[in-house]
């Protein structure tokens, strides 16, 4: 499940790609392929280009061409996507997708003239490739999140508190196993309207984004919080053993604990 964390890793690993011209673009699956681009746009766009940058904003990969007179490829990765490049992974173990090696499950790809090659591996289909997406439509960074742009991220919203930070156009990165970390670190109820919050508790919030990121960057990824080993049925709180609860907020399954957050 590649959430901002993991997407770094995968910026990380398409720098290896950085420098290098396409030969050959793979496009043949058209669903994958959004906001009206279609294989034969993307092939006369990418081929002979060389990648001059790897970029990322939340959870969208951005990789600049020809020194940014070219297009810009967005590479969005869904639920179960991987980056390939050449014959490594950005991850070896991403939760709740499949780590198999089935060409099938690639969806879109760049050959270099160098033989390498850039792979989105996605077993679900639920990425997406975009040529120059429309950065500005998405809220700031999640990494560099200031208490500023926190406070008008949540200003006077009666939206759930996890619906509020999980909108991309609000902040851009995080998703379903951060957000209930965090939440679960700051002590704060996802199903809050998000302008209950008092100045402390936005300030409280900023300081968890902030230190459960750095944290769970240190471990590996956005599946290693603290609470991630209790978000099953029957699960109870790390931190003071009261059962959890399990409700859908936002669209997504959410476990928060009744006694600490409120």
């Amino acid at each position: 499940m590649p959430e901002i964390l993991e997407i770094e890793f995968y910026r990380l690993h398409a720098e290896e790609a950085v420098g290098r011209t396409v030969s050959t673009v793979h496009a043949e699956d058209d669903w994958y392929l959004k906001e009206g681009l279609d294989g034969a746009t993307a092939r006369a766009a990418l081929a002979g280009r060389t990648l001059t940058a790897a970029r990322r904003r939340g959870k969208l990969l951005l990789m600049d061409t020809d020194g940014g007179e070219g297009p810009v490829l967005g590479l969005r990765f869904g639920m179960t996507g991987r980056l390939v490049v050449d014959h490594g992974a950005a991850l070896d173990d991403l939760v709740y997708g499949s780590n198999r090696d089935e060409p099938a499950w690639d969806r879109f790809a760049l050959d270099f003239v160098d033989g390498g090659h850039l792979r989105m591996r996605d077993p679900r289909r639920l990425g997406g490739v975009i040529l120059d997406p429309d950065e500005e439509a998405l809220g700031p960074d999640a990494l560099t999140l200031t208490l500023g742009q926190v406070r008008v991220a949540l200003a006077d919203s009666t939206a759930p508190l996890k619906a509020r930070l999980m909108d991309q156009n609000r902040v851009a990165g995080l998703g379903n196993l951060l957000t209930d970390e965090i939440l679960w670190r700051a002590g704060l109820d996802p199903a809050r309207p998000t302008r209950s919050l008092d100045d402390d508790e936005v300030r409280r919030l900023h300081r968890h984004i902030r230190v459960g990121l750095t944290r769970m960057w240190d471990r590996g990824g956005s599946h290693t919080g603290d609470l991630q080993g209790a978000r099953h049925r029957g699960g109870v709180c790390p931190k003071d053993g009261t059962p959890l609860l399990r409700r859908t907020i936002g669209g997504r399954t959410t476990y928060s604990c009744p006694r600490h957050q409120a």
